[in-house]
């Protein structure tokens, strides 16, 4: 054994048990009640610790030019941030421009991201143009590129998908086992109330933005494109769902027997719209837009029914500076936040803490379910003889309080600061290398790998 990790609680998707892990090559080797180290073997102390897989965050945007800028985390320093929240792997998108070639876009992302993370990564496709990804969905599937998200927005940008290509791509993973993502938000709606309430953008200020894109806007489209898959027999998953009536239709779909899988995020399960009429409310714009209260406490059902399988962050950082490009117009805010750092901590503290899950289902949450969903698995997301090496090391007993100051990421605000936190990552691993302690990144630029992923993903 290179290392050994002594006297922790191993905690899975399944079980919680008391036992010591042995690492060599990268892999765990060994499980057992007591493994004796051997004269050289690297000894962590995990005592009064959990010994739990890799967080897996399925949904974030790494440097990605918005709005003429570029999110501030980029594949170095947005690697080394998620590694000290406990991350060990993220899966990012190389998205298609119009008119040009969705492997050319997967291709440049990775040119971009090689050699420059910290922690492993994968990517998603992400499609624009229909009619030249069609031709490249199998071949990226063949890469190890088997998701692909597809815009029910963004029309003027020329991002948008219309039914019949949703219908068309999810009838083509009911073939080759690809999953189609769906950024859910009628853009009609948003365009129609964006013409009404824009002449007063600058006396609605930020809270503008809640007043164009309401529940309904998201719940009609989740409505829609559950039954496009229900029709097609194709791979569905909704990302960062945000309201409780798309939580229902997502429940709906399924009971039905629908392949939709769905992801919420820690800012919809944790703050709402009444942010938007603080003096910086600005800064909390994401797209889809946080909610009102009610549609915090069904989000929280959902997750606990099972309906809501995955909690990822949609990271996608910009700074204070960028955000006042606003310049007190609600629409020329640039959408987005950070979040790999404090989503493990904050769903243990306000989840598991809480007694709103249990440990294992924080693990399901937050590893294993997208391990899984997203053809990870066995490798990644859970501990056991053969899979990589990711671990994080989790100290239930410390408490902290987020400041935005003592943290890895680029940004200078964090849409959580001064939120109590109850438990913290004292060690990640990424397959078998300390890469993080204690929130302080130890790592080395350009150790994480591409990881290729397989097709056909399920939970079960």
């Amino acid at each position: 054994m290179e290392t050994v990790i002594k006297n922790g609680t191993i905690v899975t998707a399944q079980d919680i048990y008391k036992g010591d892990v042995g690492i060599a090559k990268g892999k765990i080797a060994l499980i057992a009640d007591s493994i004796t180290a051997k004269k050289g073997t690297e000894v962590i102390d995990a005592k009064g610790m959990y010994v739990m897989p890799g967080g897996i965050d399925m949904h974030v945007h790494l440097e990605l030019p918005f709005c003429g800028t570029v999110s501030r985390d980029d594949f170095e320093n947005g690697t080394k941030a998620a590694a000290c929240g406990g991350l060990t792997t993220l899966i990012d998108y190389g998205i298609q421009q119009k008119g040009h070639s969705l492997l050319e876009a997967i291709s440049a992302r990775r040119k971009c991201a090689d050699g420059r993370v910290s922690i492993d990564y994968s990517l998603h496709g992400g499609i624009t143009d229909w009619a030249l990804a069609r031709h490249e969905m199998d071949q990226a599937i063949k890469l190890g590129v088997p998701s692909f998200k597809m815009f029910m927005v963004y029309r003027n940008e020329g991002w948008m998908a219309d039914d019949g290509d949703l219908l068309q791509a999810l009838e083509a993973t009911a073939r080759n086992g690809g999953l189609v993502m769906t950024h859910s938000e009628n853009d009609y709606i948003i365009q129609a109330l964006l013409k009404e309430h824009g002449p007063r953008a600058k006396e609605l200020g930020a809270y503008g933005h809640a007043l164009t894109r309401p529940d309904y806007s998201e719940i009609e489209a989740i409505v829609r494109v559950v039954k496009l898959a229900e029709v097609t027999g194709g791979r569905l998953f909704i990302v960062h769902m945000s309201t409780g009536g798309g939580a229902d239709a997502v429940k709906a779909g399924q009971d039905r027997g629908v392949k939709v899988h769905a992801e919420t995020c820690p800012q919809y399960l944790l703050l709402d719209d009444s942010l938007f009429k603080k003096k910086d409310g600005h800064l909390y714009a994401t797209c889809p837009q946080i909610r009102k209260k009610p549609d915090i406490e069904r989000l929280w059902i959902a997750v606990q029914r099972h309906t809501v399988e995955v909690i990822g962050t949609d990271t996608c950082t910009f700074d204070k500076a960028q955000k006042s490009m606003w310049k007190g117009d609600f629409r020329k805010i640039p959408y987005g936040m950070p979040g790999v750092e404090t989503v493990i901590p904050l769903m243990h503290t306000y989840g598991v803490v809480k007694k709103k899950f249990t440990l294992p289902r924080l693990v399901q949450l937050c590893s294993t379910n997208p391990a899984k969903i997203f053809g990870l698995y066995p490798r990644k997301g859970t501990i056991a003889p053969g899979s990589d090496a990711d671990i994080t090391i989790f100290d239930p007993r410390k408490e902290g309080t987020i400041h935005c100051k003592g943290m890895q990421t680029n940004c200078d605000w964090s849409p959580f600061e001064g939120y109590k936190l109850k438990g913290y990552p004292a060690c990640t691993l990424v397959r078998g290398k300390v890469v993080a302690k204690n929130g302080k990144f130890v790592g080395e630029k350009g150790y994480g790998q591409f990881i290729a992923r397989k097709p056909f993903g399920e939970l079960a």
